[in-house]
């Protein structure tokens, strides 16, 4: 991987883990995501609506279907990461969601995208996903499964964060082939793709706008954080992948985890300190092997 592409990722990982602690602290719904994708919209309209201006005109129908296919995936993977933070530990769900995440990348990019991933990129992988499983409690995790509320909580971490996961895969493989084979500008893909997220998060809402209002009052400061830092963060992955192979991108993200072991389980307290620094180190090794 080129450095600059490792540079981008590096800066892309700070910003995520920095929104994630955010939005885990809002503790908000579908309705928290909304917030979000309206304060996006108009934050960045200026500068998405000038690299619009001159190519969207030009369109046609499979630019148009990758934008809406990417933002019906990222409305989805909203919701299950939402709820998988309300129901369980940012330190279970993220590893969790980081993890599957680049393996289902990594594999359809290679199966769908024509790329090659080689047995040291492959070892990559593999030390990434070690690390994130670490991170998420290592062993601890079985130790938890024995009490009651806490197996509850884990189970939901897991299983939330797989699902989120599988939409972090479905998404970096539809916006890696819009700005890889249709040469979209990540910009476009980002800033467009959200404004189509709203009319979709729209009818959840008004089913009860007393709690919308409400929602809007109360979590307006962190949406805004997310709304600033999330696709600062995701444009920088984007214009990664035009400088190295999706599948090699996607795993490289997880350095992400690096900044939220660190971070999250101080500023949240949540516990594992010690598995997160062990599975820092193996995601540390694994991105080095990915970029080489």
């Amino acid at each position: 991987m080129p450095l600059t592409a490792l540079a981008l990722v590096l800066a892309a990982a700070l910003l995520h883990a920095l929104w994630n602690i955010v939005a885990k602290r809002a503790g908000g719904d579908s309705r928290f995501a909304l917030v979000v994708s309206v304060q996006l919209s108009l934050l960045w309209a200026p500068l998405g609506l000038w690299v619009a201006w001159s190519v969207v005109p030009g369109w046609g129908w499979r630019e148009w279907a990758a934008i809406f296919a990417s933002a019906l995936v990222h409305v989805l993977y909203f919701t299950a990461l939402l709820r998988g933070y309300r129901l369980a530990d940012l330190t279970v769900v993220y590893p969790i969601a980081r993890g599957t995440g680049p393996l289902l990348s990594a594999g359809g990019a290679v199966l769908l995208l024509g790329e090659r991933l080689t047995l040291f990129g492959l070892a990559g992988v593999v030390l990434v996903v070690g690390g994130v499983f670490l991170i998420a409690g290592g062993p601890g995790l079985w130790a938890r499964a024995h009490d009651a509320v806490q197996r509850e909580r884990v189970r939901a971490g897991i299983a939330y964060g797989a699902l989120t996961g599988a939409t972090i895969a479905a998404y970096t493989l539809i916006d890696g082939y819009a700005v890889t084979v249709l040469a979209i500008s990540p910009i476009l893909v980002d800033w467009l793709g959200n404004v189509v997220r709203v009319p979709m998060l729209l009818p959840g809402a008004l089913r009860d706008p007393a709690a919308m209002r409400e929602i809007w009052r109360s979590q307006w400061r962190y949406a805004l954080v997310v709304a600033v830092f999330s696709p600062m963060a995701y444009v920088l992955v984007l214009y990664a992948m035009r400088l190295a192979p999706v599948s090699h991108v996607a795993p490289a993200r997880e350095l992400s985890m690096l900044f939220a072991a660190l971070l999250g389980g101080r500023l949240l307290g949540e516990r594992d300190r010690g598995w997160r620094i062990a599975g820092a180190g193996l995601i540390a090794v694994g991105v080095v092997a990915l970029a080489a």
